[in-house]
């Protein structure tokens, strides 16, 4: 009797139709593990009871058709705050503005109710679906990706009732350190019962997949004992993302930033430059494509003109692929944190396929600047260096038809999917 491919269960609140940069990772990831004999089964939301960033139906065609989906109930916290799902303000509530005593309410009740996270709502029914999938289909392979963080209390429960699987929590970001976590205004109680879950999963964990090197040693700093078994998978790209797409040069200099504005991204250094560059008769024009706030758009307005600003909203993915491949420069910011030499966005890896130059504003001896600069892929300023971002941006205007550089295949989905077939 032959043997079937080894199933995993990938424990994941974003999958299709979710859009935006939490689904891609696991996506891509189960695109390329059957071919390496690993079946993954997918447990995830409701799109009925799931608040997502956008939707993006185009994401249904990345599935095998192999790859099993389970989906279960939930309950919609999020409905507190305003039954239009559409007006949930996304990252946590880190894009959107503070409004008032609703503003600052909203976020307290979010940071100090909901720990970690308002999508806890879903945990009992995945809890449950897990439990039964695990029997039924003899899984001895559990991974939990987060945020959202609670979902890694989903493999906490399961580990505690079946301590003979093996479990890889896999956190794409921080999470008691992310960069919007004090606009939560967390008392001391919340914040204790936040990191007592951060550590719980760190300690019970077989093992921990992280993005980056410096995430990587945050949470190894939190407890004794967690350093050897994290492990990092970066990102990366899907080559086949760019295939029978032809890259072109605008007529206009075109910067393109993709994602969604934080209030986090400084803006000053950018803008004074751009500033300079127009005081000497040169003509570009930055599209914001993504999620931005009605005063970011407006502040930029009044800084540079309309007649120099594109504002597009969110698009399919393979839309967003298509605009950086047709762009002459990217524009890449990481929010301003203490803890921002860490950040590694799965956008960067993209930017990078696509080919086109990177500007990215950060801290300029963090992860993002080493990635780009050890592989020519662009350059990392500080936010305020306008002197530099200016020179930067000249240089590619001048040169606007330089020889690009092609990625290496050690950040394609598939290679980075084959290491996370080695650790299964």
């Amino acid at each position: 009797m032959i043997a079937g491919p080894a199933k995993v269960l990938i424990i994941t609140y974003y999958w299709p139709p979710s859009g935006g940069a939490g689904v891609q990772r696991w996506l891509k990831f189960a695109k390329y593990m059957p071919a390496s004999g690993w079946l993954p089964v997918i447990l995830t939301v409701r799109p009925e009871d799931a608040v997502y960033p956008f939707r993006d139906n185009t994401l249904y065609g990345e599935i095998p058709l192999e790859v099993e989906v389970y989906r279960t109930k939930a309950i919609n916290y999020f409905s507190l705050y305003n039954k239009d799902q559409s007006k949930i303000p996304h990252s946590g509530f880190a894009s959107a503005a503070e409004q008032g005593i609703k503003g600052f309410l909203s976020r307290f009740i979010r940071g100090n109710l909901f720990i970690p996270d308002p999508r806890r709502g879903w945990n009992r029914y995945a809890f449950r679906k897990a439990c039964e999938l695990i029997r039924t289909g003899k899984i001895r392979h559990v991974i939990t990706t987060s945020p959202p963080h609670s979902t890694q209390l989903i493999g906490l429960k399961l580990k505690k009732k079946f301590p003979g699987i093996k479990w890889i929590a896999d956190l794409r970001d921080p999470w008691t350190e992310i960069f919007y976590y004090d606009m939560f205004y967390p008392t001391p109680i919340a914040r204790q019962i936040d990191k007592y879950y951060e550590k719980s999963v760190l300690k019970k964990a077989d093992l921990i997949t992280t993005v980056g090197y410096t995430l990587a040693r945050q949470f190894e700093a939190i407890d004794d004992g967690i350093e050897g078994k994290i492990k990092v998978i970066h990102n990366g790209y899907d080559d086949s993302d760019f295939q029978n797409i032809t890259p072109s040069i605008p007529e206009r200099f075109t910067i393109s930033f993709i994602g969604t504005v934080s209030y986090a991204y400084p803006f000053d250094g950018f803008i004074n430059a751009v500033k300079s560059i127009l005081s000497q008769d040169l003509d570009l024009v930055i599209r914001f494509i993504g999620t931005i706030s009605e005063d970011r758009q407006q502040m930029l307005v009044a800084s540079l003109g309309s007649e120099h600003l594109e504002f597009v909203p969110p698009v399919d993915h393979q839309t967003a692929i298509e605009q950086m491949v047709s762009s002459s420069l990217l524009l890449l910011i990481l929010a301003q944190h203490r803890d921002n030499r860490s950040f590694l966005s799965g956008k960067l890896f993209e930017y990078i396929a696509s080919g086109r130059p990177v500007l990215c504003l950060g801290p300029v001896d963090g992860d993002a600047a080493k990635l780009l600069e050890n592989h020519n892929f662009g350059k990392c300023y500080d936010y305020f260096d306008a002197i530099g971002i200016e020179s930067f941006i000249l240089t590619h205007i001048r040169n606007p038809l330089r020889t690009r550089t092609v990625p290496p295949v050690e950040f394609t989905r598939r290679h980075l999917a084959e290491q996370v077939i080695k650790l299964l």
